[in-house]
């Protein structure tokens, strides 16, 4: 496939709301690629080269990508650098100045683009920015407008074009059968392995037999199983009937991959985190003992002389790329196991929860570092509210209740898990994570900061858009209010994939996660989370933000709309009753 082919369904895809039409138009760029091209295809789509989990980044920021387009096109740099303030896109910017040259392009294919921006992003040690720089500006020289248009975005991480993963695996599903009725064994696929590029690959050139075989893979993390949540033990064992009980910890969820000497940490996100936690690998080589293993806990910042468990804003100092040996010294992790996956070649997660944590028993030596969580099992709601509160007393966000009897479901949501967190005041009983899509300037002493109210959002995984919830100027520092501009990508029109009837005075891509609380749910016809038709939507009343989570949580795993639909619900049986 030639690039400037791709770069059309990437023009197609950018001009296009109807998430309908999306897939239809993926579907026709995947069934135009053969078994060597669909994987690039898939990760180029999701602005990447490799999947989330790899570190791999193409490393250009827009100063780097602003000299690589004056390199290539016999610009001043102060000039593009303008042209860059005025249309607020690098990508308009590389389309107008390759529009002006009289070079003729030359027919590039997606393996060379793919190729050139690999060795880019592979490009290190002493003059690897001017490198860099050049080899951007070398493959430009090649490439036609609307081609050089889409290539600047994929390094800056703004191709705008409106897809998530779960529209990729519907279209993948359209291109071979002519509809959607293979998603879910992509997505369970998927679920299990973390790469859309390798469930692609293996589907165009094995089929979905071969698909369907996909298990747990060493080295790639597998999504996390999620919780559901209910408002009181009682409704919990209403619910649930007998359950086991574990603490729910307020630090950094992380899946260990054990293979042989080599330990690989992956954060909840995705991200590897191996090099940010070495005091985690370090266990995990002595104290988990199987040649190869796959467990899961919390990493949180603890003090075993006085027992005591740090805030989470204290956890994410960890996550740093310098300084790492120092601030393992002064800040020491404790990673609690409560699952695992995977041992010595066999797949537990088709395991009870019962056998699974039989397993991490007699597989992990406990010390200082790796812990196994403990839990207890009750069918008395007494019980359970009793062990809810102790662990309250001991400063711990609340507990997570388990079916005894389930697998370990790979990305999924259910009642399987339920938590039950504590409440900060108002009826809410829980914090909801949102997105942030804008901001409006601020008033008085907020418009030296820049910004004076956050516009967020929560995900409607159905639609794979952000759709609006509320509006909030409370819970930030002075420092915090200063740094949303630098945290946020400002975009000069609304993100593709944003749902919202309010127009901010900055829309931002939807990428930074914040937690949220707020007083309780209502009605409101000028938010879009869960609004249909003549039917308004649902919005937050008096919200504050508690914490930024971006360092360990995805824009897709922020709250859902149906979790803000059933909060609503139980919000209101509460004052029923």
């Amino acid at each position: 496939m030639q690039f400037a082919q791709l770069t059309q369904f990437f023009e197609e895809l950018e001009k296009t709301s109807s998430r309908k039409s999306l897939v239809q138009i993926l579907a026709r760029l995947f069934a135009a690629a053969d078994a060597n091209e669909v994987s690039k295809l898939a990760y180029l789509c999701q602005g990447r080269l490799v999947p989330f989990f790899e570190p791999l980044e193409i490393g250009m920021g827009e100063k780097m990508v602003a000299e690589a387009l004056a390199n290539a096109y016999g610009k001043p740099r102060q000039d593009v650098l303008r042209r860059f303030g005025e249309l607020g896109d690098l990508g308009l910017v590389a389309a107008e100045l390759a529009g002006q040259t009289t070079i003729e392009p030359d027919t590039l294919s997606v393996d060379d683009v793919y190729d050139a921006l690999y060795a880019i992003a592979t490009t290190a040690g002493s003059g690897s920015v001017e490198s860099k720089v050049g080899r951007l500006a070398e493959l430009l020289r090649h490439l036609d407008p609307l081609s050089a248009k889409h290539l600047v975005r994929i390094p800056l991480g703004r191709l705008r074009l409106g897809i998530g993963d779960p529209t990729v695996l519907d279209a993948l599903s359209f291109a071979r059968v002519g509809d959607t009725s293979l998603r879910k064994q992509l997505e369970r696929a998927y679920n299990l392995t973390s790469d859309l590029g390798y469930i692609a690959h293996v589907f165009w050139q094995e089929g979905i037999e071969a698909v369907q075989h996909i298990g747990v893979v060493l080295g790639k993390p597998i999504r996390p199983a999620l919780a559901e949540r209910l408002p009181s033990a009682e409704a919990i064992i209403a619910k649930m009937g007998r359950c086991a009980a574990e603490p729910k910890y307020d630090g950094f969820r992380c899946q260990v991959h054990k293979m042989g000497g080599d330990i690989r940490v992956f954060s909840r996100n995705l991200e590897n985190m191996t090099d940010m936690f070495p005091e985690i690998v370090g266990a995990a080589r002595t104290q988990i003992h199987a040649e190869t293993a796959i467990v899961e806990g919390e990493a949180v910042a603890y003090n075993a002389e006085s027992e005591e468990f740090y805030p989470f804003q204290e956890t994410t100092r960890r996550r740093r790329k310098h300084d790492i040996d120092r601030m393992a010294e002064e800040l020491p992790l404790r990673l609690f196991v409560f699952d695992l996956m995977y041992v010595n070649g066999e797949d537990y997660t088709h395991c009870t929860y019962i056998e699974r944590r039989e397993k991490i028993a007699e597989i992990l030596v406990e010390d200082t570092v790796l812990a196994v969580s403990p839990s207890i099992a009750t069918d008395s709601a007494k019980v359970l509210n009793d062990y809810f509160l102790d662990n309250i007393q001991k400063g711990l966000e609340g507990i997570v209740a388990k079916r005894p009897d389930t697998i370990y479901q790979a990305g999924a949501r259910n009642f399987n898990w339920v938590k039950l967190k504590r409440s900060s005041g108002g009826e809410l009983q829980d914090t909801v994570d949102c997105v942030i899509l804008g901001y409006i300037y601020g008033r008085g002493k907020r418009a030296t900061f820049g910004a004076g109210a956050l516009l967020t959002g929560v995900y409607d995984p159905e639609k794979d858009e952000f759709v609006t919830v509320t509006k909030i100027g409370t819970g930030l520092t002075d420092e915090e209010w200063r740094s949303i501009r630098e945290l946020c990508t400002p975009v000069p029109e609304r993100p593709a994939r944003v749902n919202s009837l309010i127009v901010p005075s900055v829309w931002v891509e939807p990428t930074v996660v914040i937690e949220v609380l707020a007083d309780e749910i209502t009605r409101s016809p000028i938010h879009t989370a869960g609004k249909g038709g003549d039917q308004p939507g649902y919005a937050l009343r008096f919200p504050r933000l508690v914490s930024f989570r971006g360092a360990d949580k995805r824009p897709e795993d922020a709250t859902t709309v149906a979790e803000i639909i059933e909060m609503y619900e139980a919000q209101r049986k509460k004052l029923v009753t």
